[in-house]
């Protein structure tokens, strides 16, 4: 232990640390065995370990609300400083019953003073009304299909070209997705509708 002066520790979010996988595959054990990798990453500090979450991560293409990690909340108070709150209010159904001990901690959130937190604070925003999501809106248009059972215009050998990797030959065709030895680009997967014949 005590290896560097400063260590950063990120995403400490239930799910992510611990590992849900690691809960579901190994469940008690393998909770111990994330807790002593806590352990391990804490005592590797010096002076200082920065221990940080979010309170939205993007997971495969999906916001999704997350919850601090229960390593968080057993963290001794006497030697913690909390820098910024937690923003776990008003995040989404159910997620003002799910907050975290630091969320009363009155010294909490005196060193975050970004220009859009100060805004919210001014105008008291607290998150949108539980149980409802905002509304985001927006115009979709089809780009792709991608389905394995359509039939494509191209064959092996045809020449296409793709607007990012320039000109290439078919290698291969599975439904409507293409293998293509792009000149410059190397072998690429694509979708025929991304390609023209050249």
């Amino acid at each position: 232990g005590l290896e560097f002066p400063l260590v950063f520790l990120p995403g400490w979010e239930e799910g992510v640390f611990p590992s849900q996988r690691s809960m579901d595959e190994k469940g008690e054990k393998g909770l111990e065995e994330e807790r002593r990798l806590a352990y391990v990453g804490i005592t590797r500090a010096r002076e200082e370990a920065r221990i940080s979450f979010a309170a939205n991560r993007q997971v495969y293409g999906r916001w999704t609300s997350q919850l601090p990690s229960r390593f968080v909340d057993e963290l001794p108070p006497a030697n913690v400083e909390a820098s910024s709150e937690t923003g776990y209010y008003g995040g989404g159904p159910g997620m003002q019953q799910h907050g975290s001990r630091w969320d009363a901690d009155p010294d909490f959130g005196g060193g975050y003073a970004s220009p859009g937190w100060r805004r919210a604070q001014a105008n008291q925003y607290r998150g949108s009304h539980p149980g409802r999501q905002p509304v985001i809106e927006g115009d979709g248009r089809l780009v792709a299909v991608s389905e394995s059972s359509a039939a494509s215009d191209y064959k092996r050998g045809d020449r296409v070209f793709h607007l990012k990797f320039g000109y290439g030959a078919v290698r291969g065709v599975e439904g409507n997705k293409l293998t293509v030895n792009f000149d410059k680009a190397g072998e690429k997967k694509v979708i025929d509708s991304f390609v023209e014949k050249a």
